[in-house]
């Protein structure tokens, strides 16, 4: 088993992304990460599902992807250079005095994470990378008091003059 990720382009209209996820659930495919948005193009949005499976099983997902009709292109990534990223919020307590705030700020500054809030005794820490990154920056910051998260899932796009239309 491996995590693979699938680009695809989709039509931007209600009920897509049910048929969609509908099609993972009734061949019980597993998703680990999801991310929607526009795009540029006029009607069309872009998805990146992170899938963890067999090679075989990719291609069964890649040839069911196609057949819907408000699937209008689907590319796994597989063998081709592609930037992969995840933005993660996460709050992180503290015990109100300027030391553990200095603490947390060097770990943050480390990992190249932005300060976006600050309260009386927490801090909205905003952190990109890939997965490995932000679960390392959790492992960190366990130790102060992880209070709240909240991950976007994967995005990716393909390295290179290629383009996903």
């Amino acid at each position: 088993m491996k995590k693979y990720t699938v680009i695809l382009l989709v039509a931007d209209r209600h009920g897509v992304l049910t048929r969609i996820s509908g099609l993972f659930a009734k061949r019980a495919y597993n998703i680990d990460s999801l991310s929607v948005g526009r795009t540029h193009m006029n009607g069309v949005s872009r998805m990146t599902i992170v899938v963890e499976c067999g090679d075989d099983l990719l291609e069964q997902i890649e040839e069911q992807l196609k057949k819907l009709v408000d699937v209008l292109y689907v590319e796994p990534v597989i063998d081709r250079p592609a930037v992969t990223r995840e933005l993660m919020l996460v709050k992180v307590g503290h015990g109100g005095t300027y030391s553990d705030s200095a603490r947390i700020i060097e770990v943050i500054n480390v990992f190249r994470g932005k300060v976006v809030d600050m309260a009386p005794d927490s801090l909205i820490v905003e952190i990109t990378g890939q997965e490995e990154k932000l679960n390392a920056f959790l492992q960190y910051t366990e130790r102060f008091g992880i209070l709240e998260v909240s991950r976007t899932g994967v995005t990716a796009m393909l390295r290179g003059g290629s383009r996903t239309n």
